[in-house]
C-alpha cells in the first residue's frame, strides 16, 4: 500500500470513529491493518488501538483487549493502548490486571492525569470489593 493510500484509508477510519460509524470505522482499520507494511509500526499500533476503542463502543470488550494488545506489541512504548485495555480491564472488575496497565502508562508518561485518577479509582474500587466480601 502506496504510503498516501494509507494515510487516506487511516483518516477516513478515524473520521467514521469520530461520527460515532462504528462499523464503517471498523471495516477501514481492518483494512488499514491488513494491508500495513510491517515497517509502519507506530501507524499500525495506532491503528489497532483505534479498531480496539470501536470495539470497546461496541461493547466488544474481548476484541477490544485484543487489540489494545496487539497494539502494545507492535509499539511498547504507546502508553494510549495500555490505558485503554485497563479501561477495559476495570469495567470488567478486573481490577489488579487494570492496575498494571495504569501503573505501565505511569512510567511511560508520569504526566498521564487520566491514568492517575484511574488508578486510584481502580485502588478504591478493589479496595470496596474486599471489604464487601465479594
Amino acid at each position: 500500500m502506496a504510503a498516501g493510500e494509507a494515510a487516506a484509508l487511516l483518516a477516513a477510519a478515524r473520521a467514521e470513529l469520530r461520527a460515532r460509524r462504528l462499523s464503517a470505522a471498523e471495516e477501514l482499520f481492518s483494512r488499514f491493518i491488513a494491508r500495513s507494511p510491517a515497517g509502519a509500526r507506530s501507524d499500525l499500533a495506532s491503528a489497532l488501538n483505534d479498531r480496539g476503542q470501536v470495539r470497546y463502543l461496541r461493547v466488544e470488550f474481548a476484541a477490544a483487549v485484543q487489540d489494545f494488545t496487539a497494539a502494545i506489541e507492535c509499539q511498547p512504548g504507546f502508553e494510549v493502548p495500555y490505558y485503554n485495555r485497563g479501561l477495559v480491564r476495570y469495567r470488567l472488575g478486573d481490577f489488579d490486571e487494570a492496575m498494571k496497565d495504569f501503573r505501565k502508562v505511569l512510567e511511560l508518561n508520569p504526566q498521564f492525569e487520566d491514568a492517575a485518577l484511574s488508578l486510584k479509582q481502580a485502588i478504591l474500587d478493589k479496595e470496596e470489593k474486599q471489604k464487601r466480601g465479594y
